[in-house]
């Protein structure tokens, strides 16, 4: 049986997961395969997660020799794996620090924290606003959360924290209106991974560094999804030249297993004391092992080249659909994060498409109200890409008929 159909109360999750699961057996590159056997090409990764795909050998052997050595020490100690990746991550210029945690929201919390303590110490106590832009998806624990606009994450949880404003993205002129000394930081996503995929403009990317030095107030690059290569750059911050005083990156950093780095310059740690933010699982032995062979693999620019030439075929792959099928509105996203804005009516409906593709073989992701997200692994293959568009393009026929 490849799905698990129940209620929450026999699976043993609670309600707010889905009462229908598709139960996966294990992987081979960019394929996953369910527990009935059934193959299927993956376009999600995990969400953003497995970059480097499924059954990669050398992973598992690095985490297998690990712990037999040590898997935890906790952050009373460290490691050699800790501070062999910490050395990667940190090149003495721009970033002299990083944290490690164990998933984005908590990289995001850890940012907005080092933000605030910066600010403080620097400005005064009144400045410790934070502001951040519709689309945003920063993450669920309160600072993330306070920080992220779909209402439908923050309404049962309020009130938010105090100070935390969100703007219309990419509006230059209400930018300028808002921000000011009082702020703290901004927190803010390159490519708005749940928000639809809107790409920050070059336009808003230089006013927003230009405000930003002129009151002093910190830029917090969410690259959570958008981290390690994923739009083909290492950073997609630096793709479009937004200079970010800090980063976050997760999802793809250790090849599934939870890590996080909040990466952090030397003006900013100079400001920050002993104790005042900690972890017991970040930046362990086993996690930080494998998170430095995937940084040699996708620092690599001959593998960021790789990237944006995947996604240059893809990109042509969904303009043919684009031009052929009238419901679909827009192509979005960069690099291996990208996406087609479908026009629901009728038949019509991303969910539906996502639902027939699956039956099909082909795993997708929803984002946003009707955008249908595509994030295979960056391991994917021309061959590989023109099958998901094959499958796509026939649930696409079907559902228009």
């Amino acid at each position: 049986m490849a799905e698990l159909k129940s209620t929450t109360t026999d699976h043993g999750f609670p309600r707010n997961y889905s009462n229908e699961f598709l139960i996966l057996d294990k992987g081979q590159g960019v394929y996953l395969f369910d527990i009935s056997g059934k193959r299927y090409l993956d376009f999600g990764s995990g969400i953003a997660v497995n970059a480097l795909g499924y059954g990669n050998k050398k992973i598992a052997d690095i985490a297998h020799k690990q712990m037999e050595k040590l898997i935890h020490v906790s952050n009373l100690f460290t490691t050699e794996p800790a501070l062999e990746f910490a050395s990667k991550l940190v090149d003495g210029e721009r970033f002299s620090a990083v944290h490690f945690g164990n998933s984005g929201s908590e990289a995001n919390e850890s940012a907005l924290k080092y933000a605030k303590l910066y600010s403080l110490r620097t400005k005064n106590e009144n400045c410790y606003k934070i502001l951040s832009f519709s689309g945003a998806f920063h993450g669920r624990t309160m600072g993330a959360l306070s920080s992220t606009h779909n209402k439908k994450y923050k309404e049962p949880f309020g009130p938010m924290i105090p100070g935390t404003e969100i703007i219309e993205f990419n509006n230059v002129e209400v930018l300028t209106k808002i921000l000011d000394e009082t702020y703290a930081a901004v927190i803010v996503e390159v490519v708005q991974g749940e928000g639809g995929l809107y790409t920050m403009t070059d336009e808003f990317a230089k006013a927003l560094r230009e405000l930003c030095d002129k009151y002093k107030v910190l830029i917090i690059a969410d690259e959570v999804q958008t981290g390690l290569g994923r739009t083909g750059t290492l950073y997609a911050s630096d793709g479009i030249n937004l200079k970010a005083d800090i980063i976050t990156l997760s999802k793809p950093i250790a090849g599934g297993l939870p890590l996080s780095a909040t990466l952090i310059p030397g003006f900013v740690n100079d400001k920050i004391e002993v104790g005042e933010h900690g972890t017991t699982f970040g930046g362990g032995p086993v996690t930080t092992a494998i998170a430095s062979y995937i940084w040699d693999i996708v620092s690599d620019q001959k593998f960021l080249d790789d990237v944006k030439s995947k996604s240059a075929y893809l990109t042509g792959k969904l303009e043919d659909l684009h031009d052929q099928y009238p419901f679909i509105k827009e192509i979005r996203g960069k690099g291996l994060l990208l996406g087609l804005e479908i026009e629901e009516s009728g038949n019509i409906d991303v969910l539906k498409i996502i639902t027939k593709a699956r039956e099909k073989g082909l795993l997708l992701l929803k984002t946003g109200v009707n955008v249908l997200r595509l994030a295979p692994p960056l391991i994917i293959s021309h061959k590989e890409i023109d099958e998901g568009v094959t499958i796509l393009k026939s649930v696409l026929n079907e559902i228009s008929m």
